[in-house]
């Protein structure tokens, strides 16, 4: 028989782990990214280029992200593609898709314009000049644009580079094997595995992410420290404020709109994984994986989310069009011109959009982008330097909100196609295929 002691301590109940504890135990893997990524940051400013010895470390984790990206993509696309129910959703993901990219493009372009109007940051800006070397050929606008959306050689799709043309030939793939009907079934269920096959790698992948990104964050301060000098100082604190309130505030309220408090809360309780992946690599493909996996968390539908966030990687660009402005408006104050004027601003807002769509998801691209600055506003080819220097020093936390902006963008169009209950719909489109091979085997 138990003595009343044994009884009493068998009766209390065991203690709830406080709300501290839950938040650490259900995102403890995202905050050790996150730890990673500022510990690195803190090596690059003590040690500075002397943490490059460090890099290959990073390097490592990139390359592997890089491997993963360009089949991750294209099982993605295709498998969520070939699954939807008729190809009128796929339109109207695809226009919403493109609206809400230009309007975000332009709320960026606006916020930045009227940062620099308050601030006065380009008054008295002096930089030495001198003529760019080793200028890049990039043919006519019409090659580009051809060059952008196919390619002349299949095993050209099978790389990074040629991201917006993998993501065509893999709608294409999804498109004609939902046409066949019956046939296709077997080879749309093939798409299907390869997705989640590619997503179980890159979960296998982030197990190295908090050592990978350290070392390369680290390496990236260290780099960047030497070039902090000088008036480019004032790019850095221009910026990266904005950036950061842009950050916080605009998808905060972009992502209220996609799913009220219930979605702020899923949107922030997920997204520190693909901030952390794009800050210190400065790539929004490379975050593209992980963006993926903080999509299916919040619960965005699979046939949303697998189509924007890949072509969001590549034409959604609202880090890029606060850079574009901000670029303008440093060229103007050095060459003595007067860039807050209506004609140029609205000028400045349509570069900054299509130099965010014709950026490409890698890390320092955007040269084509610069290029367009330079020769829509006249300004002399050694302006091109100037521009590629603030390029470099405000890459990452431009990255970040280009990749981040992708998840918010993916969520407002669930909301627009599924309605207010969309976060409760994600199960149905999740198990589609999976419903469709269990009925053909019955």
């Amino acid at each position: 028989m138990p003595s009343p002691a044994g009884r009493s301590a068998a009766s209390i109940p065991p203690r709830s782990p406080s709300k501290l504890g839950r938040v650490l135990r259900n995102y403890r893997f995202p905050l050790f990214i996150l730890a990673g990524v500022v510990i690195g940051a803190i090596i690059g400013l003590i040690f500075g280029e002397k943490a490059t010895v460090i890099k290959p470390f990073g390097t490592l984790f990139i390359n592997m992200m890089f491997t993963l990206v360009v089949p991750l993509v294209f099982f993605s696309i295709s498998s969520a593609v070939a699954g939807m129910s008729s190809a009128k959703r796929l339109g109207t993901i695809l226009s919403s898709m493109l609206g809400i990219f230009a309007v975000t493009g332009v709320i960026a372009s606006i916020v930045m314009i009227a940062a620099l109007w308050i601030s006065q940051a380009t008054e008295g800006v002096q930089v030495e000049m001198s003529d760019p070397e080793n200028l890049e050929e990039v043919g006519s606008i019409g090659d580009q644009l051809v060059q952008t959306f196919v390619v002349d050689d299949f095993s050209k799709i099978l790389s990074a580079e040629h991201m917006l043309a993998l993501i065509v030939f893999a709608v294409i793939v999804g498109i004609a094997t939902s046409k066949i009907g019956d046939m296709g079934k077997p080879f749309a269920q093939f798409l299907h595995s390869g997705s989640e096959v590619f997503l179980k790698f890159t979960s296998i992948i982030m197990y190295y992410a908090p050592i990978g990104l350290g070392a390369y964050f680290a390496a990236l301060i260290g780099e960047l420290g030497a070039q902090l000098v000088g008036d480019y100082v004032r790019v850095f604190l221009v910026y990266y404020p904005v950036a950061i309130g842009y950050f916080f505030i605009a998808f905060t309220l972009y992502s209220f709109l996609a799913g009220g408090r219930r979605g702020i809360t899923a949107f922030w309780s997920n997204i520190i994984e693909p901030t952390a992946i794009s800050l210190g690599t400065s790539s929004s493909v490379a975050s593209i994986p992980a963006n993926l996996r903080a999509g299916k968390r919040i619960g965005v539908p699979r046939d949303i989310r697998e189509t924007i966030v890949p072509i969001g990687a590549t034409i959604h660009m609202e880090g890029s069009s606060l850079s574009a402005i901000l670029k303008i408006a440093f060229l103007f104050a050095v060459f003595q011109r007067d860039f807050f004027t209506p004609g140029n601003i609205l000028i400045g807002i349509a570069v900054a959009l299509l130099a965010g769509m014709v950026m490409a998801g890698i890390p320092s691209g955007g040269f084509i982008g610069e290029l367009m600055i330079i020769t829509l506003y006249g300004f002399p080819a050694a302006a091109l330097p100037i521009i590629q220097i603030i390029g470099t020093v405000i890459d990452p936390p431009a990255t970040t909100v280009n990749a981040v902006g992708d998840q918010t963008s993916s969520m407002m169009v669930a909301r627009i196609l599924d309605g207010k209950g969309w976060m409760d719909r994600d199960n149905e489109s999740e198990n589609t295929l999976a419903e469709v091979s269990s009925t053909e085997n019955s």
